[in-house]
């Protein structure tokens, strides 16, 4: 892993964003949250060469989730919506990476099948808030699934370094983990835990995954 020291800029800005979102200040979101997930871009393309198309369809779904930590910073309606169409993009490129250096194993099948149950479980639990937010949330729970089974495919290719599997394997996870917290902040029962648990679980998500281009 080159670059530490990107790390060593994230935190702090991690700790601004969390003040900032207990203030609900949003001057103080976008100007921490923005620099944080250009870290998480600058990290990728400062990798050593790796597989060409890993590298581009995971670079282009991390521009895209940036672009959409963005529009979730100011957080009205209107602009979640455009950040859940350019984070349901960049799981659409996430997908494809995934797939183009993994391998379909009992892994990929049995998180499928979770994955499957969870997102049945996760629609009924926001249906009663979702209103005219069904459909697209419908397609990004369907998007986010794929994209973690594909991460499994990764994580169970065994002719793969073990780090980059791993780092595959649990970006993919946190990633899908802190959207929970998102979907609860935004349809369920807002409160700072959200943020103050999702936050800190999707950065280092896409921490792990840009890393993970320098072992592949």
């Amino acid at each position: 892993m080159a670059h530490g020291w990107i790390v060593g800029v994230a935190l702090p800005l991690m700790a601004g964003l969390l003040y900032a979102e207990k203030r609900d200040s949003l001057v103080g979101r976008l100007c921490t949250k923005t620099p944080l997930s250009l870290l998480f871009v600058a990290a990728v393309f400062l990798q050593p060469d790796s597989d060409a198309g890993y590298f581009q369809w995971l670079a282009a779904g991390l521009v895209l989730c940036a672009i959409g930590d963005v529009l979730l910073a100011v957080g009205d309606l209107r602009t979640f919506r455009w950040g859940l169409g350019a984070f349901l993009l960049g799981h659409l490129c996430y997908t494809p990476a995934f797939w183009g250096i993994g391998e379909f194993g009992w892994s990929a099948a049995a998180t499928a099948g979770v994955a499957f149950g969870m997102g049945i479980s996760v629609y009924r639990w926001l249906l009663p808030n979702l209103g005219s937010m069904r459909i697209p949330v419908t397609a990004y729970i369907v998007v986010i699934s794929a994209m973690l089974c594909t991460a499994s495919m990764v994580a169970g290719a065994k002719a793969l370094p073990v780090a980059g599997r791993a780092m595959v394997g649990g970006g993919a996870l946190l990633f899908y983990l802190s959207d929970l917290f998102v979907a609860r902040q935004r349809f369920v029962t807002p409160s700072f835990a959200n943020r103050l648990f999702g936050l800190p679980l999707y950065y280092t998500g896409q921490f792990l995954l840009a890393y993970s281009v320098g072992f592949f």
